[in-house]
C-alpha cells in the first residue's frame, strides 16, 4: 500500500513538473478580448449573446496545472447535482505561461504569465500586461451587463489548491464594483484548500526565526511589497474590506499530508502550519481574533484530501457554491 502510494505521488509530481515546464496538453477553447490581449477560458453556456434564464455565475479558478477544462466540468457537474445547471453560467479563466504558448502553437494576441506569477497578482508578460486579479474584475464587469445578463443575482467566485490562493488575494485586494451594488448582483467569494493565505500583520501561529525567513512578511504571504493592482491602498485599508466581503474557507479534512508534493514548504508558508488543513483554520482563528464580529464561514468536507473536483463536487461543496 505505502509503495502505491509512493508511485502515485510520483506520477503526480511527474505531472506537475511537466505541466509547469513543457505546457498544458488542454487550452481551452474559447477567448475573452481585453485591451492587453485574449484570455483563454472555458465558459459552459455562450456567453456572448443574452442568456436571460442565468441567475448566477460561477467563476471557477484552477490550480497550478492550469486545468481549466477540468475545473469547468467540475463546476458544471456541481451545479448539476445542485440542481442549479439550468440557471448557473460557469466560467473558467486558464492563466497560460510562456511554455503552454509554445506548445500549442498559439497566437501572440494570447495572454500568457511568467511561471506561476499569476497565483499572486502580476501582470501578464505578454502582449500586453495586466494583472490576473484585474483579468477577474473584467470577467465581472462583463457578468454586470444587464443586456446580457438580465437576472443575474450572485457571482460566484471559487478557487481550489492554487486557484484558492487566487481567490483568498483576490478577495483581499479586489477592486470594488458598484454596477453590482447598483444592480443588485451579490459577490461570493469560496476558497478551497489553498498552500498559503496572505496575513495583514507579522503576527503568525508557527514561532520562528525572523532572520532564518527574511520574506516572511512579503506579498504574496504579508503586506510588504503589495503588487502594482493594489494601487495606493494600505494594509488597514486592504483588511477593512476584506472582512466585510462574503467569503467561506473550503477545507478539506483530509488534507493533513505536510510533505503533499503540491503544498508550499517555503519558510513563508511553514510559519502558517504544517499542512493545508491546519493552515486553513489558523487563518480562520487569526482573522476572529483580531475581528470578533466576523462573518466569514469555514466548512470542512469530510472524508476529502487535496482533491478539486471532489470538494466541489461533495455535498458540502454544493452547498457553499449554490447556497439559496
Amino acid at each position: 500500500m505505502i509503495k502505491r502510494l509512493g508511485l502515485l505521488l510520483g506520477v503526480f509530481v511527474s505531472c506537475c513538473t511537466l505541466a509547469a515546464e513543457h505546457g498544458v496538453k488542454v487550452v481551452s477553447p474559447d477567448r475573452f478580448h481585453l485591451e492587453a490581449g485574449d484570455l483563454s477560458l472555458g465558459v459552459s453556456q455562450d456567453w456572448r449573446q443574452p442568456l436571460p434564464k442565468v441567475t448566477r455565475a460561477l467563476i471557477i479558478v484552477h490550480g497550478r496545472l492550469r486545468n481549466a477544462q477540468t475545473y469547468l466540468q467540475s463546476g458544471i457537474d456541481a451545479a448539476t447535482h445542485a440542481g442549479a445547471g439550468g440557471t448557473t453560467l460557469v466560467i473558467a479563466p486558464q492563466f497560460l505561461n510562456q511554455s503552454d504558448v509554445k506548445r500549442n502553437h498559439l497566437g501572440n494576441q494570447v495572454l500568457r504569465w511568467k511561471g506561476n506569477d499569476w497565483m499572486a497578482g502580476e501582470a501578464s508578460t505578454a502582449p500586453g500586461q495586466v494583472s490576473s486579479y484585474g483579468v477577474l474584475d473584467q470577467i465581472i464587469k462583463h457578468l454586470g451587463n444587464r443586456k446580457l445578463f438580465p437576472a443575474l443575482k450572485e457571482i460566484v467566485i471559487a478557487g481550489h489548491s492554487g486557484g484558492g490562493q487566487v481567490v483568498q488575494r483576490f478577495a483581499l485586494t479586489g477592486h470594488d464594483h458598484p454596477r453590482l451594488q447598483t444592480e443588485g448582483i451579490s459577490l461570493r467569494y469560496v476558497v478551497a484548500n489553498p498552500s498559503s493565505y496572505a496575513y495583514f500583520s507579522p503576527q503568525r501561529p508557527v514561532p520562528f526565526d525572523t532572520a532564518s525567513c527574511p520574506s516572511f512578511n512579503d506579498w504574496k504571504y504579508g503586506m510588504q511589497n503589495l503588487p502594482d493592482y493594489v494601487g495606493e491602498r494600505g494594509a488597514q485599508q486592504l483588511e477593512q474590506a476584506y472582512v466585510s466581503r462574503d467569503i467561506t474557507y473550503l477545507l478539506g479534512q483530509q488534507d493533513t499530508a505536510p510533505n503533499h508534493p503540491a503544498l508550499d514548504k517555503g519558510c513563508e508558508a511553514e510559519t502558517q502550519g504544517a499542512y493545508r488543513l491546519i493552515r486553513g483554520h489558523n487563518y480562520f482563528d487569526y482573522l476572529r481574533q483580531r475581528h470578533p464580529q466576523l462573518t466569514h464561514k469555514l466548512v470542512e468536507v469530510p472524508g476529502v484530501g487535496h482533491d478539486g473536483d471532489k470538494m466541489f463536487t461533495s455535498p458540502e461543496g454544493e452547498k457553499v457554491l449554490f447556497a439559496q
